[in-house]
């Protein structure tokens, strides 16, 4: 993440700590560029696509997108990560990484082929079997892709990484509206997201300097998968606990307000891309390498909680503050139900980021079995409150459950995970208490503004400026958190 980018009270010492930094440093900047320029792009196109498909098509492709991320979640069963942390020579691991990776991605792609007629019928949306069938063939190329692209992250190579993304986004781009304007509705958004894997995986491919044919060390594949699974397992229930709400939304209240769900998720999980995938993409490897040193691992694991903090709270707050006027002025009224939704589901996207952050930082101390045992929880904890939110309260209620359970049981758990490494609530509350008191301080501003001001479109400019400017004066002493990063191009 943010480790040995910014000063943390306890310099690094050695010869490998400033060359750390430098890459580290410049990892994030890159990403954080990438991020960006994904995300505005992306909202960019999704406004397009809002207005040439109906909510109808993007419940469709909901449901298929709900198959493609639980699966995907385990289509290489953890093992890539191993390469991203392992202190040992890369060759050593990478050709059974890369047969694992293969085989475990073509066998869930078949199982998905087959298993797609029933689960389409199961969410009572049957017309999502064949984009299920098609979207599958992502997980074929997911586990082509794994080793090229765990090397990149082992190597804070995210300039390599834009590239990738880049050239998928504007393929992946070209083909959806192309489609949809040609009236392909779901099917669009299904070839669009094969193309982008595509020519991701070919990229990371041109810039992978070493090719590692399939293996296969017996030995090797069990240590990998001992580490690997629980992970995997993780993830599973990751994208459970991120698509069981889909699930339930789609065969409960119905394609339609699972469209709606559909864009208020998207909406606010930005945040979530914008700012926390950034530092995600270097978390895993730079907290591996400050492992050994129990201090430095833990400050800077509240210090980069902190610069999280700072960027997301403020994006946050206008999403859920300024919900319906954005929603009304950007996607146009139709898709004003989502606004509903988006308001409650920001609060989660702000846990989630600073969750994942605990998630990588329990995965370089090597405790997959407990983030493991966190998201089962979460999962059990989950289920009943969505499907009593979703009776109750609709699309709504449903949102309103995510955060409850996140807030209730999910953070308390990370806390208790934390404590061997002296981690304590205290001292993570305190890191980020300045962003958070500029958070209260924007919602009474926003909320403000929206009775003074007529108008959706005036509302969303005088109520998110008027917000934001509360917010820098509230966290203004905080300002070189981010302008040291931004700084450090080239240290």
């Amino acid at each position: 993440m943010t480790a040995g980018v910014e000063p943390t009270g306890v310099e690094p010492t050695g010869t490998e700590r400033p060359e750390l930094r430098r890459k580290v440093g410049s990892a994030i900047r890159w990403s954080a560029v990438n991020s960006l320029v994904q995300r505005f792009s992306q909202v960019g196109v999704g406004v397009l696509l809002a207005r040439l498909i109906a909510p109808e098509q993007f419940g469709v492709f909901a449901v298929a997108l709900v198959v493609l991320n639980i699966v995907m979640s385990v289509s290489e069963m953890g093992v890539s990560v191993a390469l991203v942390r392992t202190e040992r020579p890369v060759e050593d691991l990478a050709p059974t990484v890369t047969t694992l990776s293969i085989a475990s991605g073509a066998l869930l792609a078949l199982l998905c082929v087959l298993g797609a007629p029933w689960f389409a019928q199961a969410m009572d949306t049957p017309q999502a079997t064949g984009v299920i069938q098609l979207m599958s063939l992502s997980l074929v190329i997911a586990g082509a892709s794994a080793v090229p692209g765990a090397l990149l992250q082992r190597e804070f190579r995210q300039d390599h990484k834009f590239v990738a993304d880049t050239s998928a986004f504007v393929v992946g781009t070209a083909v959806v509206v192309v489609l949809a304007l040609m009236g392909f509705g779901a099917w669009s958004l299904a070839w669009s997201r094969i193309a982008t894997n595509l020519v991701a995986a070919v990229v990371m491919f041109a810039y992978t300097p070493r090719r590692y044919r399939p293996g296969f060390d017996a030995g090797e594949a069990r240590g990998l998968l001992a580490f690997g699974l629980p992970l995997a397992g993780a993830s599973l229930l990751v994208f459970g606990v991120l698509n069981v709400d889909y699930i339930l939304v789609g065969s409960v209240l119905g394609t339609v307000p699972l469209g709606f769900y559909l864009l208020a998720f998207n909406l606010a999980n930005w945040p979530v891309g914008a700012f926390s995938q950034p530092v995600r993409s270097v978390s895993l490897a730079a907290f591996s390498q400050v492992r050994d040193d129990p201090e430095l691992f833990t400050r800077t694991f509240a210090r980069a909680l902190r610069l999280l903090a700072l960027v997301t709270v403020p994006a946050c707050v206008l999403l859920a503050a300024l919900a319906d006027p954005l929603v009304r002025t950007v996607y146009g009224d139709r898709w004003a139900p989502a606004a509903q939704a988006l308001a409650l589901l920001v609060l989660l996207g702000a846990l989630r980021v600073a969750l994942e952050l605990g998630y990588d930082y329990l995965a370089s101390a090597g405790r997959s079995r407990a983030i493991l045992v966190i998201h089962l929880v979460w999962l059990v904890a989950l289920v009943p409150l969505l499907a009593l939110g979703a009776h109750l309260d609709g699309i709504r209620g449903v949102a309103l459950a995510q955060s409850v359970v996140v807030l209730v049981v999910i953070v308390p758990a990370y806390l208790i995970a934390f404590r061997p490494y002296g981690l304590r609530a205290r001292a993570l509350g305190a890191a980020v208490a300045r962003p958070v008191v500029g958070g209260v301080v924007m919602v009474l501003v926003a909320t403000g503004a929206q009775w003074l001001v007529d108008g959706a479109l005036w509302r969303l400019l005088v109520g998110g400026a008027a917000a934001s400017l509360a917010y820098a004066a509230v966290v203004f002493p905080l300002r070189h958190e981010v302008l040291g990063l931004l700084r450090r191009s080239g240290a």
